[in-house]
């Protein structure tokens, strides 16, 4: 018996019965005492955030920092309620959507729509919210601990949603879904592995970005836009921004610094509330990067 999975199950499914307000509480409590530890979190977020705004005055710097790892631990809170509650409550969560023609014109006009959603906010209910709209496919790697894969899959598809694995197969799947007229979500700012990424400017500073958005573009001439759901008071605005025409582009590099400087508009609009401590710089052109080794 896997005890540690069922335990981890049977929290996931207590901490989805709060109220929305309340599991924000709650997350703000815990991302305070990780702040007070000094963790991994903290010291990760504070090395992205010199890379990225080395001309941010240090203080303001360190104010993002702290704010951005109890935003990731509201992230996680939130998750379990979006989850585990009828997506009715989910809705009424949302107080706007902007730019929503943006979607909705490509999903009438037939287009395959490539909805590209950075680590902001909370881009769950994001998910759940593309379903809604039209036919939604996205990739999923089950999760470690294996008794919370049937929670996380009910949570995500609950609103119609297809999830399809991370190898060929689903790679497949996604072209299908675009060539037929649905719409696909990718989350585009993960690392890859060496031999699905290429180096493009990300920040102003050489960074390893997947190929897959770029291939997905190429093979069906689908329409790009950039989302995400912003954590407001009351619940998130779901916001959505136009690509730039460069991702377009039949140049990989070009396509790619195009899709990060989308992420990277993506991030102005709310930086506290960027996963910071996600390891972007990892690799650089000349093999793996030191920045991140603790001294």
């Amino acid at each position: 018996m896997d005890i540690k999975g069922q335990l981890s199950a049977g929290a996931l499914k207590l901490l989805g019965r709060l109220p929305l307000r309340w599991s924000r509480r709650l997350a703000g409590f815990v991302g305070f005492c990780a702040v007070c530890a000094r963790g991994e979190s903290l010291r990760v977020s504070r090395i992205n955030l010199q890379l990225c705004y080395p001309e941010m005055p240090a203080k303001a710097r360190e104010k993002l920092a702290r704010a951005s790892v109890i935003n990731t631990a509201m992230t996680g809170l939130e998750v379990a309620s979006l989850w585990r509650q009828p997506w009715s409550r989910g809705e009424d969560s949302i107080v706007r959507v902007r730019n929503q023609q943006l979607l909705t014109e490509g999903v009438e006009e037939g287009r395959g729509v490539l909805v590209l959603v950075p680590h902001i906010g909370n881009w769950e209910i994001f998910g759940q919210y593309l379903a809604t709209v039209g036919p939604t496919t996205s990739l999923y790697a089950p999760p470690k601990i294996e008794a919370l894969d049937p929670v996380i899959r009910e949570g995500r598809e609950k609103t119609g949603a297809k999830l399809v694995p991370t190898n060929i197969r689903g790679v497949r799947a996604l072209l299908k879904a675009l060539k037929d007229g649905g719409i696909v979500g990718v989350l585009p700012d993960q690392a890859p592995d060496l031999s699905g990424g290429d180096f493009a400017p990300f920040f102003g500073r050489p960074t390893l970005t997947m190929t897959l958005a770029f291939n997905l573009i190429q093979r069906t001439g689908c329409k790009v836009i950039f989302g995400f759901g912003k954590r407001v008071e009351g619940g998130f605005e779901l916001v959505m921004l136009p690509a730039e025409q460069a991702i377009f582009s039949d140049e990989v590099k070009v396509s790619l610094a195009a899709l990060n400087r989308g992420v990277e508009a993506c991030i102005a609009e709310a930086p506290e509330q960027y996963q910071w401590e996600y390891k972007r710089f990892r690799r650089i052109p000349e093999g793996k990067s030191g920045i991140y080794r603790k001294s």
